[in-house]
């Protein structure tokens, strides 16, 4: 780590890297929502449907709980962490199927890890993940990049993948306090979009039948959803089932599902214009704004 280089906003104490530490070619984006809203779910399944419509793709799960990619490669995975410390942090004894692991229709998976609670910092671990498959060449041939990120925390450590990420994006459902969270996680990441390339790309909808709520605060804040995954039950049994969506017995509502992660994705290739001019909202505006008439 080195002083200086982007200042992240006044009062900031957000972690810097190295200049040169950049992901490279590949298009990166970075999920964040409030805990236990489905971030795993959703960052998996785009995983896979990015797979599908034949990209190379490394998924970072950025959760100490190191459960994002337990979908794809049906075990918990060693953290990048803890191999770091089983090489007492020399780096140059590690190999890459130490910290990679193969998944779900080719999808690598990486689990981040963090510090231990109350100690160190959640950046340190994100800056040593990417400098790890910098230095293994795995970027190289890399088309996308997922960073799912833990709960709705905006601090200098879980906002570090917005340093590498071109669009970040938001999972919420139609509830006053997936939206409330959402509202925080908008302002961190307008932020980070004045001084690094990150933009903000929209909302996907998560266990939503119904979307009036998110709606509301589209229109207010100048948001965009850019898909919906109603509440479907085969999504909890495929958590349960360790398997992506993509591999539960096909039946209409599957594939219903199937195909709106396989839309979302390519959408997200193509390009979706960045929200320039979204904001987030006062807490008291969204306390009015929310609820039935």
């Amino acid at each position: 780590m080195q002083e200086d280089l982007h200042l992240d906003g006044e009062g900031s104490v957000q972690v810097q890297f190295e200049p040169d530490l950049d992901v490279g070619r590949a298009q990166v984006f970075a999920i964040y929502g409030k805990g236990g809203i489905g971030k795993s779910t959703t960052s998996s399944n785009l995983s896979v449907a990015f797979s599908k419509l034949g990209k190379r793709v490394i998924q970072i799960g950025c959760d100490p709980k190191h459960d994002s990619t337990f979908t794809l490669t049906k075990s918990l995975i060693p953290t990048v962490i803890d191999v770091l410390e089983s090489v007492n942090y020399h780096s140059e004894e590690l190999r890459p199927e130490d910290f990679v692991f193969p998944g779900y229709n080719g999808v690598l998976a990486v689990e981040a890890g963090g510090p231990p609670a109350g100690t160190g910092c959640g950046g340190y671990v994100v800056g040593q993940t990417v400098k790890l498959l910098k230095e293994h060449h795995l970027l190289d041939d890399t088309d996308v990049v997922v960073f799912d990120v833990l709960g709705d925390v905006v601090c200098g450590g879980f906002a570090t993948p917005l340093q590498h990420a071109q669009r970040a994006l938001v999972v919420s459902a139609n509830d006053f306090d997936s939206i409330f969270a959402m509202n925080r996680i908008i302002q961190a990441i307008q932020v980070k979009a004045k001084t690094y390339d990150v933009r903000l790309g929209g909302v996907i909808c998560n266990r939503s039948d119904a979307t009036d709520q998110i709606d509301k605060f589209n229109e207010a804040s100048g948001m965009r959803t850019l898909g919906r995954i109603p509440a479907l039950d085969v999504i909890r049994r495929s958590r349960l089932k360790k398997a992506t969506l993509f591999e539960m017995d096909p039946s209409p509502e599957v594939e219903a599902v199937q195909n709106e992660y396989l839309r979302i994705a390519q959408a997200l290739l193509d390009g979706v214009e960045p929200l320039e001019n979204a904001t987030n909202l006062k807490d008291r505006h969204i306390f009015d704004l929310l609820g039935y008439d």
